[in-house]
């Protein structure tokens, strides 16, 4: 490996117990997109159905994960880094960095959005008392990146509070409705317009697909491959399972996928908008740290500078957030997460099989790779057709061809046309 990005290399005294690592991926399961998946999904199958098709993408997504981390566990680097080995240096600083900052930016003022929004609401609601929802987004944007510039260890601490507070109150929620007479709804419940095993599936792959693609920010601080292994599948598969559930759950018994709306039939506006406020929060910190870590390797600064360019993703997402992000932004961002996954494809062909899943075979590549950048270009393109985002673009809808769920057929693309193209261009096996 090149020592000229040593400057972000983990150090033995950084590494962190797998069960750290697996809190902070069952708080990024915790937030309210989650639960508003989950909705969508109970809502377009039955409960059973919905169950399998939630085990099944998360199942894809570990797998994924698991290979990703690994690879950051061995290198010690995050995945903007780690990329210039499967698109060079230059194509992964342009190309990969670019969209991950954007990507990571662009779901942070979302999040603040839809914590200032219904910060908002049920403020009024509780008080009578009207604060501007720009407001509201401001402040708990800046609350929240401050927590991101702390590092890992901030997110850390978050989560040891947020996630079970976070447990307890949807817990209650649904025990209430069920109580209540609410559940009543969930007997013999059937979809009025079904979305099929595969529509659930490729739901729930998309719903963290992107956090999958950047787990190699997190896992690189695991002690061990093992260790990396346990975490993904421990933080994100049964929580994944029980909140998506919860949603569809609670959204069948309300009427509703607003978070809000759960918690104040529930009778608990204030601990409501606790944990709504946390849910946002543990997820939204994430955002903002791999944004400044893939904003520093695109400005060319090592991990001493990453808190700078932390802050400058969170204020960014932050204004994005203020001016109405939530409105007019969501379209661009499933775009990129259909481009995303493609990213995935060749870093796994190019780690774990040209190079043997072997450290010593890895290598930041200089200028741009062409192998990597061509087989992720049509890994991206294929998603992007059969996934349903061109659909979405009257320009370009012809080009849409649905088939199976399409950020795995983009990751299995990019794979498929490295392994084939690499080698004979002489990447060292």
């Amino acid at each position: 490996m090149e020592k000229q990005n040593s400057g972000f290399e983990i150090k033995a005294e950084e590494r962190q117990s797998w069960v750290s690592i697996t809190m902070v991926w069952i708080g990024a399961m915790i937030c309210v997109p989650a639960l508003m998946i989950g909705g969508m999904i109970g809502a377009g199958l039955s409960l059973g159905t919905a169950a399998l098709a939630i085990i099944i993408g998360y199942v894809l997504i570990c797998i994924f994960m698991s290979f990703m981390g690994m690879h950051a566990c061995d290198t010690g680097l995050p995945t903007a880094v780690m990329a210039g080995s499967a698109l060079g240096e230059k194509g992964a600083k342009y190309i990969i960095s670019t969209i991950l900052a954007i990507s990571c930016i662009g779901w942070f003022g979302i999040q603040a959005a839809v914590c200032g929004s219904s910060f908002s609401s049920m403020i009024v609601g509780m008080t009578r008392l009207n604060i501007p929802v720009w407001l509201s987004s401001v402040v708990w944007g800046i609350i929240m990146l401050l927590t991101a510039c702390f590092r890992f260890s901030g997110l850390k601490w978050l989560n040891k509070i947020a996630v079970p507070l976070l447990g307890v109150v949807l817990a209650y929620s649904l025990i209430y409705n069920l109580a209540s007479g609410n559940g009543a709804a969930l007997v013999g419940y059937q979809p009025a317009a079904p979305i099929g095993l595969v529509g659930g599936i490729s739901l729930t792959v998309g719903s963290f697909v992107v956090a999958a693609a950047i787990s190699g920010d997190y896992c690189r601080f695991a002690k061990s491959r093992n260790d990396v292994v346990k975490s993904s599948i421990l933080g994100v598969l049964p929580a994944g399972l029980v909140v998506l559930m919860l949603g569809g759950i609670l959204a069948i018994c309300t009427g509703s996928y607003d978070i809000s709306v759960f918690l104040s039939t529930a009778g608990l506006p204030f601990i409501g908008l606790v944990a709504l406020v946390l849910a946002t929060w543990t997820t939204n910190v994430s955002n903002a740290y791999s944004g400044g870590l893939a904003l520093s390797v695109l400005l060319g600064q090592d991990e001493k500078k990453s808190q700078m360019t932390t802050a400058v993703a969170g204020i960014i997402g932050t204004v994005l957030a203020a001016v109405g992000i939530l409105n007019s932004i969501q379209g661009f961002l499933s775009l990129l997460s259909a481009i995303v996954p493609a990213l995935m494809g060749v870093m796994i062909a190019d780690y774990w099989i040209i190079g043997q899943g072997k450290v010593e075979n890895f290598e930041i590549r200089k200028g741009f790779y062409a192998p990597g950048v061509v087989s992720f270009v049509l890994g991206a393109l294929v998603a992007c057709m059969t996934g349903g985002t061109f659909a979405t673009i009257p320009a370009l809808s012809f080009l849409n061809i649905p088939f199976f769920i399409g950020p795995i057929n983009g990751i299995v693309v990019a794979l498929v046309v490295y392994v084939i193209i690499a080698k004979p261009a002489g990447k060292k096996a």
